[in-house]
């Protein structure tokens, strides 16, 4: 074989190594797969749910009195109760210094008997006149005047009677008493302190009765009836039942809201002046749910991922009510035949490709 012979076949050689190279890789020019995140999927349902009404309020007296003297001057001896102190109508509360009311108390029986006797007198001096004026032996101005002194006397003994029931009444006012059982839940009174009348002393809860305002708005108002149940929540966990008393019947032109009012019977920890929010029953519905783990809230507003055209998920704003357990009302948005992602759709984005499995 000659030089030349054997160069030529050395280049086909190497020719055709070359060419079995570059076809042992066939997949060299082909894209990789868009990877996909697998999430479960949901349809629309349509339930009975319970519809209820949740507002938030104070929690207030029934009716807080405030408590006083009618006496001016007096010195307080006592104070028999203390914040919190259960009462009972007509239990005595502040004890005022009586030895001035006592003292006038004597002075006007005093007058009493003085006026008594002043009538007593005016009588027989009358009687007396009668019997003179038939035997003509007094003028008829004297007999007049007999008359007239007998009127006197009794103006007088009404007067002292007067002036003894005012001073039986002001020793009375010496005891300022409960004038219904309830709560006292206030006390700015101190022995040795000298009253004013008309200044509060005490402040009491009327019968311990506490009662739930809160605020509703306008287009919940036509669902809340008088007598309807209300659950609260108290400071301990505890839940508190009431019962609605009123509804306001006026709404506030600034807020649009109404006051409604629900009693409290058993207020547990719940106390006056107290924040709670309350869920009041206002019957059923029938709506359209979805699992709550199904609806993100982005920027504000709640949406939804609906399954589209080649496993990809579209964005969908949607309405949201009432949320029950695990389940949403969902009010707008979605149609009943439509799939809505519910795991894993915290992580998606609009037009993200999705694989879908059976959920756990």
């Amino acid at each position: 074989m000659s030089a030349l012979r054997l160069r030529s076949l050395v280049l086909v050689l190497c020719a055709a190594s070359l060419a079995g190279c570059s076809g042992g890789k066939p997949g060299a020019a082909t894209a990789p797969a868009t990877s996909s995140m697998t999430v479960t999927v949901a349809a629309p349902v349509r339930q009975a749910v319970a519809r209820e009404v949740v507002a938030s309020g104070s929690v207030a007296a029934w009716q807080e009195m405030s408590l006083g003297v009618e006496l001016a001057g007096l010195r307080v001896s006592q104070v028999l109760v203390e914040v919190g102190s259960r009462v009972s109508a007509g239990q005595p509360l502040v004890l005022l210094d009586r030895r001035t009311l006592e003292v006038q108390a004597r002075q006007a029986e005093a007058s009493l008997a003085q006026a008594r006797a002043s009538l007593e007198l005016a009588r027989a001096q009358s009687a007396r006149g009668d019997s003179l004026l038939e035997q003509k032996l007094i003028s008829t101005a004297n007999f007049d005047e007999l008359r007239a002194n007998l009127g006197k006397a009794a103006a007088q003994l009404a007067a002292a009677e007067a002036e003894r029931d005012s001073s039986v009444l002001r020793l009375g006012f010496a005891t300022l008493r409960a004038p219904y059982a309830g709560i006292v839940s206030g006390r700015s009174v101190q022995p040795g302190q000298v009253v004013s009348a008309g200044a509060e002393l005490l402040r009491l809860i009327r019968g311990g009765r506490l009662e739930w305002r809160a605020e509703v708005s306008e287009s919940d108002l036509p669902r809340i009836q008088p007598g309807a149940a209300v659950q609260l929540r108290g400071p301990t966990g505890e839940t508190v039942e009431g019962r609605i008393r009123a509804v306001s019947p006026a709404i506030d032109p600034q807020t649009r809201t109404a006051l409604i009012y629900a009693d409290l019977p058993a207020p547990g920890s719940l106390r006056a002046g107290m924040f709670a929010e309350g869920r009041l029953g206002v019957g059923t519905a029938d709506v359209v749910v979805l699992p709550r783990q199904s609806v993100v809230f982005r920027d504000g507003y709640p949406y939804v991922f609906v399954i589209g055209k080649e496993s990809r998920v579209a964005q969908r704003r949607i309405e949201v009510g009432q949320s029950t357990g695990a389940q949403v009302e969902i009010r707008s948005g979605v149609a009943a035949d439509e799939s809505v992602v519910v795991r894993g759709a915290g992580f998606l984005g609009d037009g993200d490709l999705v694989k879908v499995v059976a959920g756990s």
